[in-house]
């Protein structure tokens, strides 16, 4: 189980030691290489986020708190107007990094509060609130993954075959992960499980993470292209499909890395449950519906050149590379959170949440 632990208790995003930069485990190199970040700047900050250095929603949400914390730290102006202006201008900074991921705009808001209800304090002490509040967003991620991963697991039996997609383990949050959190506290109560890994664009982040994760922690995993979905589907070797999530509309519908919506389609043709699995903090109760959602277009170099010795396409031909895309609430079975599971209708089930 040494193995196991290692995997789910990774140290992948922290505060430093000298609690002026941010700690992470560049995801871009994994699985050939284990490199750790020192980030200082804003510019390392944003480039971190936007490059997928630190991906998975709730870790660019713990990398945004602790990310703004020590950019606060460098503000000099002894009073609160000045620190609250340069505050905002860097918090606008790093919000700008990826659009689709509610976890950083939550982190960063969560922060700016902070600094609005201590006002009245010298901004030394100011500080000292921050500091207490990043490494609050990260305890709590820590509790929430968990209990993420009993409701999850609550669904499950012993030997299921289970489909993913994307990249929801340890290294997308602060422990175990949320889709496949289940999976990992499964293993360690004996439990064992056949995983389906789709290879997921953009990054190849299923074949290039989530392997990885399930490879490196025992779990019997087999990496498939995102099109082979169906077909294990069809062979039966499927019970349940377990996905995470970067936001979630007020009616359910949820946004998650391209090609999620084709697999839960997929699920819903073949009668396999599709469970989405996320912290509440992903739940975002101003935007109605996916159509609210902004998706993230990325680099056409992600599909013609990354990760190819040659380029695999003509330079002058166009690409279309959405991040993301949304499935309809229609199509999932239950969204699974810290809370519990919630069922359809989501319009009543996610209002609970938020109204406590």
């Amino acid at each position: 189980m040494d193995n196991l632990k290692q995997i789910t208790h990774i140290d992948n995003v922290r505060l430093g030691e000298d609690k002026a930069s941010v700690v992470i485990i560049d995801q871009t190199k994994l699985p050939s290489r284990t490199e750790y970040l020192t980030l200082r700047t804003p510019k390392d900050l944003y480039d971190a986020i936007f490059e997928l250095k630190v991906r998975g929603a709730p870790a660019i949400g713990i990398c945004a708190g602790f990310g703004i914390y020590i950019l606060a730290r460098t503000i000099d102006a002894k009073d609160y107007e000045g620190f609250y202006q340069q505050f905002c201008e860097y918090q606008n900074y790093l919000d700008s990094a990826r659009p689709t991921a509610v976890n950083l705009s939550w982190a960063l808001n969560r922060m700016e509060q902070t600094v609005v209800k201590n006002r009245q304090l010298p901004v030394p002490e100011i500080l000292e609130k921050l500091e207490q509040e990043c490494m609050a967003i990260q305890e709590e991620d820590m509790d929430m993954c968990r209990k993420i991963s009993e409701h999850g697991l609550s669904l499950l039996k012993n030997g299921d075959g289970i489909l993913t997609h994307c990249n929801a383990g340890p290294l997308a949050t602060s422990r175990y992960g949320t889709a496949l959190g289940p999976l990992f506290l499964g293993k360690e109560r004996g439990m064992e499980f056949h995983v389906f890994a789709d290879e997921t664009r953009p990054l190849l982040q299923g074949a290039r993470l989530t392997s990885y994760e399930l490879q490196k922690a025992g779990i019997d995993v087999t990496l498939i292209c995102d099109n082979m979905a169906s077909l294990v589907m069809k062979n039966g070797w499927v019970q349940a499909c377990l996905v995470g999530c970067d936001r979630v509309a007020a009616n359910g519908d949820t946004a998650n890395k391209i090609g999620t919506s084709g697999v839960a389609i997929l699920a819903k043709h073949y009668g396999i449950p599709f469970y989405v699995l996320g912290p509440s903090s992903t739940i975002d109760r101003n935007c109605k519906t996916g159509q609210d959602i902004q998706i993230e277009l990325r680099s056409p170099d992600e599909i013609k050149k990354k990760f190819y010795e040659t380029p695999m396409a003509l330079e002058e031909v166009k690409c279309y590379n959405p991040a993301f895309d949304v499935t309809d609430h229609s199509l999932i079975s239950g969204i699974i959170t810290e809370h519990g599971i919630c069922r359809p209708p989501f319009t009543e089930s996610l209002k609970k949440i938020w109204e406590g």
